[in-house]
């Protein structure tokens, strides 16, 4: 077997230190590998952080957007708008509920959903049921959290927020420059976020789902757990619920509508709970790593753009992509990929439009998105992980202007 190249800089790479290392072995020593209280404590730590009144967490971001979309009760019939750059789980969990996709275009610049591009799916498709939209934070940027939910409320449509990239963003709204945290749930009706291993905070895999609405709590506890009810006001079957004195029977559940075994466990948990002590920390520390990258990268050449920042937010970013014009530069985005990791630099594509993969294209034919198009067509994600020292920032610019050359 070979060694792992320890001066390979990948695009993203989790950091587990000693105590994430413990806290997780605690629980393997503990009486509760499942679901137990760890989960509880993470969840109530996520309340915190966030701002939300309910989080309930799943075992990835994918069954989060799952029962989220299953709690607003979208079904054949229903149509959800998404934005045509995310990654496949975003309108897949919409198709798994047998309701359909509107895809979106974004702004070409920064790859975020629009409220102009909101609108603009919403008129092209004036016929259709439009019950939900689906926002994505893409690469921790808010996607006008503020925007978006006016045109939706006034519609009667439902805000699932992808903030699968965006744990740790805030956004400043009003005059006042009040902040909300992202999660908060103030413009949304639920908030998913991802804990996969390179995400903001890890769970190894791990989703959750923010909310303000009890009634939607309850509804994705439901479909997390098989559908399963042990809350004797939910009841329906008294013949079967109780002995003849009228007592619930200790070991009574019912299931009113079929649900999925989503739980996260507590060896999960336990990582995710470790890991959210130190969010600040990765939060501070990637943005850190994002304003040199900015410093060193701004007015590099006429090839290589920085993407649009959202003003008036703190991110939490996930992600460092840039905009190459590959045309121009006279080389194709998969050579710069291979001579930047014979270099020892790892990067992706973040992402290629949902709208263009053959099972969509097939159910819904070819979209004219040129938004979507004109980013996807340029975009890198280069290195970003807490771990990374200021010199790892440095040896990426250098690998960059080495495999772009004079045409940067």
């Amino acid at each position: 077997m070979t060694a792992p190249d320890t001066n390979f800089l990948p695009y993203g790479r989790q950091n587990i230190d000693d105590d994430d290392i413990a806290a997780v072995v605690d629980v393997l020593r503990s009486d509760f590998l499942t679901s137990g209280p760890i989960v509880e404590a993470f969840e109530a730590k996520l309340c915190q952080i966030t701002g939300a009144s309910e989080t309930v967490s799943c075992s990835s971001a994918t069954a989060a957007l799952h029962i989220a979309a299953l709690a607003l009760g979208l079904g054949p019939g229903d149509w959800a708008v998404v934005p045509a750059i995310t990654f496949l789980a975003t309108a897949n969990a919409i198709r798994y509920t047998g309701a359909d996709v509107i895809f979106a275009d974004v702004n070409p610049d920064s790859g975020l959903m629009t409220a102009a591009t909101f609108q603009a799916a919403i008129d092209i498709n004036s016929d259709k049921n439009i019950r939900a939209v689906l926002p994505v934070h893409l690469a921790g940027q808010p996607a006008d959290p503020v925007g978006i939910a006016a045109i939706a409320r006034g519609k009667g449509i439902k805000v699932i927020e992808d903030a699968s990239h965006a744990l740790g963003t805030s956004y400043m709204v009003g005059k006042g420059k009040e902040p909300h945290k992202v999660g908060s749930c103030t413009h949304a009706d639920m908030t998913v976020f991802s804990f996969h291993a390179v995400k903001v905070i890890a769970c190894g895999e791990g989703g959750a789902v923010t909310t303000r609405d009890p009634s939607l709590a309850k509804r994705l506890r439901l479909f997390r757990n098989h559908g399963m009810t042990r809350a004797s006001e939910d009841f329906t079957n008294s013949e079967l619920s109780s002995d003849d004195t009228g007592v619930i029977n200790p070991w009574y559940y019912e299931m009113t509508e079929p649900g999925y075994n989503y739980r996260l466990t507590d060896i999960h948990a336990a990582l995710g709970l470790s890991q959210l002590g130190k969010l600040d920390q990765f939060t501070d520390r990637r943005r850190q790593i994002v304003a040199r990258y900015d410093e060193r990268l701004a007015g590099l050449g006429a090839c290589l753009h920085l993407i649009a920042h959202i003003p008036a937010c703190q991110i939490g970013w996930h992600l460092y992509p840039v905009l190459i014009d590959f045309d121009t530069l006279g080389l194709s985005r998969a050579v710069v990929m291979s001579r930047l990791r014979r270099l020892g630099i790892g990067t992706q594509v973040h992402y290629i439009p949902v709208s263009d993969q053959p099972y969509y294209t097939q159910l819904y034919g070819k979209h004219d998105l040129s938004g979507a198009q004109a980013y996807y067509a340029r975009v890198l994600s280069l290195p970003l992980f807490p771990a990374m020292k200021d010199s790892d920032v440095d040896r990426v610019i250098e690998a960059l202007e080495r495999v772009l050359g004079s045409a940067i």
